[in-house]
């Protein structure tokens, strides 16, 4: 098995000597070097190009983040695994984008850590339970903002005409739904057309599925 080579990014020196002893019993991998700010770390990469960067979140002289998009930028071999002691889902969106293959909380131990450096190695991206929970309340939460943005033109019976229309109903089936005419429920399907830039009802079917109009009601509760 190749041995992993591996850098180790924290402004705490006490930190670094327990992951180093820690590294040093793990066969196949080797520590290259330490550094304890992101410029040395910059420096570090370009002198020994490591296979995989264990940063901290916190540098004295720059974020962590930022750091790591450098890195990926500059070296897109070198994997970089972050060790904080808090994550919040900003600072986790923030780091994916950023291009972290993991994340490791110092509070849960080293064999996290360890699992993290075997799944780099297996080429696999690596996000604790709490991360994956957090990555993916982000990412509900960003969705439902992109639903909103997709209904904002509409007005409330647009909407429950729109909801019908996804559902197959007929202009018959809406009036008769919604108590109104099938004159009204026509000009509603020709305004969600125009507001919506779309051709035909099925466009409109799909356009409502695509942006979960049915999800985005029972949460936004007409």
């Amino acid at each position: 098995m190749k041995t992993l080579r591996i850098l180790l990014v924290d402004d705490h020196e006490v930190v670094r000597l327990g992951l180093t002893t820690l590294l040093g019993d793990v066969a196949d991998v080797e520590l290259v070097g330490e550094s304890g700010s992101g410029r040395e770390a910059l420096q570090a990469c370009e002198r020994l190009s490591p296979d995989v960067v264990i940063l901290d979140i916190r540098l004295p002289d720059q974020s962590g983040v930022e750091v790591c998009r450098q890195i990926v930028e500059r070296w897109p071999h070198i994997k970089v695994i972050i060790l904080t002691s808090y994550l919040s889902d900003d600072l986790v969106a923030e780091a994916i984008v950023a291009g972290a293959a993991g994340f490791v909380r110092k509070q849960v131990g080293n064999e996290s850590l360890l699992q993290a450096i075997e799944a780099v190695r297996r080429g696999e991206a690596l996000l604790d339970p709490q991360t994956t929970r957090q990555v993916l309340r982000r990412m509900r939460q960003a969705e439902r903002l992109i639903d909103a943005g997709a209904f904002r033109s509409l007005s409330k019976r647009e909407l429950e005409v729109l909801l019908l229309v996804s559902r197959g109903k007929g202009n018959r089936e809406i009036a008769e739904n919604l108590q109104v005419s099938e004159t009204t429920v026509r000009n509603h399907v020709t305004s969600l057309l125009d507001k919506l830039g779309l051709s035909n009802r099925i466009e409109l079917a799909t356009y409502a599925v695509k942006h979960h109009l049915a999800t985005y009601l029972s949460e936004d509760k007409l």
